[in-house]
């Protein structure tokens, strides 16, 4: 435990000290969901019924937008033989990976979500159910993320490959992320939604870090 969180520690110093991967991601899903006003016209209520799915495509755009270095530069510098060679088992290095890469990108995403909904003229109603959704959600996003860019080390092009990797999986964290939201401006439960989001995030947390641990032995070897 004291070398998964040693890990995690080191990975925040890092992305801290880079600060541009986090930085370009905060940056872009302020700027999608700022620009969609400006091109579909500032009317309150098609506003308000776009806002939910806008927010949920941005943060997952932005979250990919981050992904492609997350085992790249560990795999340029050697840094990534050294970690296979550790004492920690791959799957926790990458689980430790993953809880970095949502401290640094998916946390600043779901505390600005708020206001960038506020911009899009969210019902209040709406707040509780898109906050867990994406408390439930980021995490799942990092998970799978970490598959993927675990497949593109060492690949030419690999931002374009990563993206047809991964987002075919993202594909249901967004339905049901964005259908909690509109179940609640609908007079419905966002329950159903949240409890599949939490299922997405319990079969993540184990099986998404084995999956990429296999895919970096692949290439390593």
């Amino acid at each position: 435990m004291s070398a998964l969180i040693a890990l995690v520690g080191r990975e925040l110093r890092l992305a801290l000290r880079q600060g541009t991967d986090a930085a370009a991601a905060l940056a872009f899903f302020a700027l999608v969901v700022v620009l969609l006003p400006l091109g579909i016209g500032p009317e309150p209520g098609v506003l308000a019924r776009i806002a939910p799915g806008a927010v949920w495509v941005a943060a997952l755009l932005a979250v990919l937008l981050s992904l492609d270095r997350l085992f790249a530069a560990d795999g340029e510098d050697g840094s990534l033989d050294l970690l296979r060679l550790a004492d920690l088992p791959l799957e926790l290095t990458v689980l430790a990976k993953a809880l970095a890469h949502w401290l640094a990108t998916g946390l600043p995403l779901l505390l600005m979500a708020p206001l960038l909904a506020l911009f899009l003229n969210m019902p209040a109603e709406a707040y509780g159910p898109l906050m867990l959704g994406l408390l439930l959600g980021t995490p799942c996003l990092s998970l799978i993320g970490c598959v993927g860019a675990a497949l593109i080390v060492g690949a030419r092009r690999g931002g374009v490959l990563l993206s047809l990797l991964v987002l075919p999986l993202y594909i249901p964290v967004l339905i049901f992320g964005a259908g909690a939201v509109e179940a609640v401006l609908a007079g419905l439960t966002p329950r159903p939604h949240l409890l599949l989001l939490a299922g997405i995030l319990a079969a993540a947390v184990p099986l998404a870090p084995i999956a990429a641990a296999a895919g970096l032995r692949l290439a390593l070897e």
